[in-house]
């Protein structure tokens, strides 16, 4: 069989780019070994997000006297949650589905390695092998949990995020390592549904690669909550031999020992690279990532690389904009290059935070000379009508320019929010473009115009 290009992982790298590789009038192929969608529809970004609406449900309900409603005493219960989450990743996978359909896509189940001279060795279900060739070949197979030599996950007592979405009992209490996104969005989650969780992080601060500000106030906000939080915290070993496992930590104040029902991993993602024919093909991969230039070219000439499994942000969305990037050059369309440090970063926490560009410690390194604005989402009327008054939004700006290097936001939708603020960076607007933009009242997002003002002297309200 012959096509115009073959994408191996049908993620949102994959099938995103494979769509538009159709739009361009391309004959196109997917190889998929699972399910359509990949990790971030199947087991990732859809379905913990169903999960986590779950989480906020039940404490809107069990809050709901707040907002003057009187209920019974709400019961969480897991086992539901994680039924209609399932449902929610069934029914997208099927609409990738009718979109393969739709844009003639053919689709091939079955493991995929690349081969030389273009040609794409399926390893079917079934044990018989089928080579395919293109013109052109996109690898986008994506990541997987990351496993600590310490820290072996055998999916019951250590976890790692597939089987945290899918547990049948609740645990009475779970140790979450690692605070990036995956671990403070399961901590979050279980908390609220009453789990007793510990967070422990190796760095100084939890969602360590977040503003200063944001990763202090969402730690106040976790322990206020009652989740325990733990940094500069090492796990040296887990013991799983008894009913608890225990979980053997160094820290500052010497050697301590937790006790949990679960562990969850959630240290990180490793590439899935092993296996798909990087050798054979002579395909040039650094420090388990594949070089490519600017247009996701390997140095081998056809073969291309989008996602993960490069060097670049590991987001859904990263990959969808590299995968289309793509797929135009080769179509000749000349696309802009992507632009990295304008990349929103989303946590689905509550409160949510949200985040492009600069920090402001970044700003200064970058040798700007800076304004920085700040608006608490407590002076806001939409906040304070919501009940959801927790955070802010902060704004950086060069001083020169008027140049928006970055936002960083913690508060109610602010993974919404943050797309204003993207754009406007796209657009190369300044702060005063956003400060003289009229926001509707009452919004959370006229929290953004009022630290835009904030950092020009000129805030209202406050």
């Amino acid at each position: 069989m012959k096509f115009d290009i073959i994408i191996l992982g049908s993620g949102p790298g994959g099938y995103v780019t494979a769509i538009r590789a159709a739009q361009l009038g391309f004959k196109t192929a997917i190889v998929e070994k699972e399910n359509l969608g990949g990790v971030c529809l199947n087991w990732g970004c859809i379905p913990t997000k169903a999960l986590l609406k779950s989480a906020q449900v039940y404490n809107y309900i069990k809050h709901a006297s707040t907002y003057g409603i009187s209920v019974e005493e709400p019961v969480a219960d897991l086992i539901s949650m994680v039924a209609r989450s399932r449902e929610v990743a069934e029914s997208m996978s099927k609409g990738v589905e009718f979109l393969m359909r739709k844009n003639d896509v053919t689709v091939i189940k079955g493991f995929g390695k690349v081969l030389p001279e273009k040609k794409v060795e399926i390893l079917h279900d079934d044990g018989l092998i089928s080579i395919i060739d293109a013109d052109h070949i996109i690898i986008a197979t994506g990541a997987r949990t990351r496993q600590l030599p310490n820290l072996p996950i055998d999916g019951k007592k250590v976890i790692g995020y597939r089987q945290a979405m899918t547990l049948k009992k609740q645990p009475e209490s779970m140790i979450v390592v690692g605070s990036g996104a995956i671990g403070v969005e399961f901590a979050y989650f279980y908390h609220s549904i009453g789990t007793k969780v510990t967070i422990v992080e190796y760095l100084d601060r939890i969602v360590p690669t977040e503003d200063e500000e944001v990763s202090k106030h969402l730690a106040r906000s976790f322990k206020k909550s009652k989740i325990k939080v733990m940094t500069s915290a090492e796990l040296l070993s887990v013991d799983t031999s008894a009913d608890k496992v225990k979980a053997l930590l160094k820290t500052k104040k010497g050697e301590q020992i937790l006790e949990a029902d679960i562990v969850l991993s959630a240290v990180g993602i490793q590439t899935n690279l092993e296996g798909i024919g990087l050798e054979e093909t002579g395909i040039q991969v650094e420090k388990g990532k594949i070089l490519v230039d600017d247009y996701y070219r390997t140095n081998i000439e056809g073969y291309y690389a989008i996602g993960d499994v490069i060097n670049t942000p590991a987001l859904a969305h990263v990959a969808s904009a590299e995968g289309i990037t793509c797929v135009e050059q080769i179509a000749g369309h000349h696309p802009e290059k992507i632009d990295y440090n304008n990349i929103p970063g989303a946590i689905y926490t509550s409160p949510e935070v949200a985040s492009t560009g600069y920090t402001e410690k970044q700003a200064i390194e970058a040798g700007h000379e800076i304004l920085v604005g700040k608006f608490p989402f407590s002076a806001s009327g939409k906040a304070k009508a919501a009940g959801a008054t927790e955070g802010f939004v902060k704004v950086i700006i060069d001083k020169k320019y008027g140049e928006i290097l970055g936002a960083h936001m913690i508060g109610a939708n602010v993974t919404e929010m943050i797309a204003e603020i993207v754009a406007a960076r796209k657009a190369e607007a300044t702060g005063h473009t956003i400060l003289k933009s009229i926001h509707p009242h009452p919004t959370m997002s006229e929290a953004v115009m009022e630290a835009v003002a904030d950092a020009y002297g000129e805030v209202i309200h406050l």
